[in-house]
């Protein structure tokens, strides 16, 4: 499967590419919501990951500009987020993400929580 990861932290990226490559995933990747948009609307990936702190624009934005093109209705983001506060979930699912996962991602439940978004 192609997977779209959007994060600006390197050792996030590092450990969620080396989950996903051991499983044989196909990573792309995007360090700011403005290539994230790009990206994924021009990879159409199978799932994006989605980091909701980014520089630029931030994931929820970016989910909002992905979602209102029609090739981007057709594949979940899932948001990925470490300062996770009352309600940020709520936002997430509001704005299109297909679901909502907090950091730090623990690398033994981590594939079976993003491959039931496949």
């Amino acid at each position: 499967m192609k997977i779209l990861i959007v994060d600006d932290n390197e050792t996030n990226m590092y450990l969620i590419r080396f989950i996903l490559k051991k499983r044989e995933h196909q990573v792309i990747e995007a360090i700011t919501g403005e290539e994230g948009v790009e990206l994924a609307l021009k990879e159409k990936p199978d799932l994006v990951i989605m980091d909701i702190q980014l520089p630029g624009i931030d994931g929820l934005e970016t989910t909002r500009r992905i979602r209102k093109s029609e090739a981007g209705k057709e594949f979940p983001i899932v948001a990925l987020t470490s300062h996770a506060m009352v309600g940020d979930k709520e936002k997430a699912l509001k704005v299109g993400c297909t679901g909502y996962i907090e950091k730090p991602i623990n690398p033994e439940t981590f594939i079976a929580q993003i491959e039931k978004y496949l």
